[in-house]
């Protein structure tokens, strides 16, 4: 079973370092997470498929952050 609970998604892996550091608190406190880039002008069908499948993968927090332009978080 899978028991990752958040996930991370950002614009792209230049907002890496950034969002390394939730992960890292994450993992500290011993919540299981994922991080993955997508941008969400590049590639939108894929950030929008990342969201419906969201719940079926047992994610129950997404944190979204993104560099320059904010469309990703909204």
């Amino acid at each position: 079973m899978n028991n990752i609970q958040v996930g991370i998604i950002m614009g792209s892996d230049s907002d890496l370092l950034v969002m390394k550091a939730a992960f890292e608190v994450l993992h500290d406190l011993g919540i299981e997470s994922e991080i993955t880039a997508l941008s969400a002008h590049r590639v939108p069908e894929a950030v929008a498929e990342y969201a419906k499948t969201a719940a079926g993968r047992g994610l129950k927090v997404i944190i979204a952050g993104a560099g320059v332009a904010a469309h990703l978080p909204g």
